[in-house]
């Protein structure tokens, strides 16, 4: 997929459980590990506007495009 996740970043970064930001963005823990491991179709717009404020972060923070070679720099 071309588009790879760094949920897992900005929680090491905030020292915040998989749980703990479950709970305050209000999805489950298991549709949260879904989208950290880059394992989800589709995100909504209303989860990643959560998902930012909780975090305190840009939806650019989190998502980012790759290109077919792994890398986003080409």
């Amino acid at each position: 997929m071309p588009i790879a996740v760094d949920i897992d970043v900005m929680l090491a970064r905030r020292k915040m459980s998989v749980g703990e930001l479950a709970d305050r963005v209000g999805i489950t823990p298991a549709n949260l590990a879904v989208l950290k491991n880059g394992r989800a179709k589709a995100v909504r717009f209303a989860t990643l506007a959560a998902l930012c404020e909780v975090l305190e972060c840009q939806p650019g923070d989190l998502l980012r495009w790759e290109d077919e070679g792994g890398t986003a720099d080409g």
